[in-house]
């Protein structure tokens, strides 16, 4: 079974990698960066021209883009070489209801399409170790367990077309909503004379311990923000969240001041830095 993998970004290349590592046959990849098609090539994937092509030569084709309108440009463009026989796993984080068009589309084809986002961030790209969300049918998603098993080790069904999408947009909302709880109490505590590292210890002995802390503290207290995972990026899924709640009348102030932290920090020019950057709205050494 060959693969393409298109959108070598950040995420994408390291799960490309992972899939050449351990995949038994052809895969191949492209980006509008030549340098990482060679890079990729180098690690022994096989570069394609373009989008068509590597989705022509594949019988899965994985993409991993910024937005939804980067989805939508991939999958018009490969639409005429689609079709039975060839499965889309398109593990961008989009909006759901551009998902579910996306995959209408793409089935009209007779090919099948299901939507898998992923959760965490480059570390666990790189080791392999992602959560992995997936909406649309569920005997394609069991057949294709073994490829996403390349690039994660928890694996969850959620439903229909777009539930794999709602799901990782729940889960970005939430982590911001946590996020803006430590910035702002590690900001009191440093306040107080208690730095950030202390400042996890303590709350690791009690109930308000939490990944996000345990997993950026040391960034935190080095003011080291190396990007794992984009400010603009989660800007775009807490207002992807914030829609999606609108949409059905679901109240979510908590998730409205995340927003708000967003667009400031987007504002303020930190969109390229990691989103534990957020932590210098509140910052005294800033």
């Amino acid at each position: 079974m060959k693969i393409g993998f298109i959108g070598l970004g950040i995420m994408g290349e390291a799960m490309c990698r992972n899939i050449v590592k351990k995949h038994d046959d052809a895969v191949y990849c492209f980006d509008l960066d030549e340098s990482k098609v060679r890079m990729l090539a180098d690690d022994g994937a096989i570069a394609g021209k373009n989008n068509t092509e590597v989705a022509e030569k594949s019988d899965v084709i994985i993409t991993m883009v910024p937005k939804s309108a980067h989805s939508w440009a991939v999958y018009r463009e490969i639409l005429p070489v689609l079709g039975k026989g060839k499965t889309c796993i398109d593990m961008s984080t989009i909006e759901p209801s551009e998902s579910i068009k996306i995959a209408a589309m793409v089935e009209e084809t007779g090919a099948r399409m299901i939507d898998a986002p992923v959760v965490k961030s480059r570390p666990a790209a790189e080791a392999g170790k992602l959560g992995i969300y997936v909406g649309g049918d569920e005997a394609v998603f069991n057949e294709m367990k073994p490829i996403l098993s390349y690039m994660g080790e928890n694996l969850i069904y959620m439903g229909g077309h777009g539930n794999g999408l709602v799901m990782k947009i729940c889960h970005n909302g939430l982590v911001a909503q946590i996020q803006n709880g430590v910035n702002e109490m590690a900001a009191l505590a440093y306040a107080n004379g208690i730095d950030i590292l202390t400042f996890a210890e303590a709350i690791s002995y009690g109930g308000g311990q939490n990944f996000y802390l345990d997993s950026k503290k040391q960034a935190i207290h080095d003011r080291n923000f190396k990007t794992a995972f984009s400010i603009e990026n989660m800007d775009k899924d807490v207002h992807i969240c914030l829609k999606l709640a609108e949409s059905k009348g679901v109240e979510v102030p908590g998730e409205e001041n995340a927003v708000g932290v967003y667009e400031t920090a987007m504002a303020q020019g930190l969109g390229k830095e990691d989103f534990s950057a957020t932590y210098k709205l509140w910052d005294e050494e800033e």
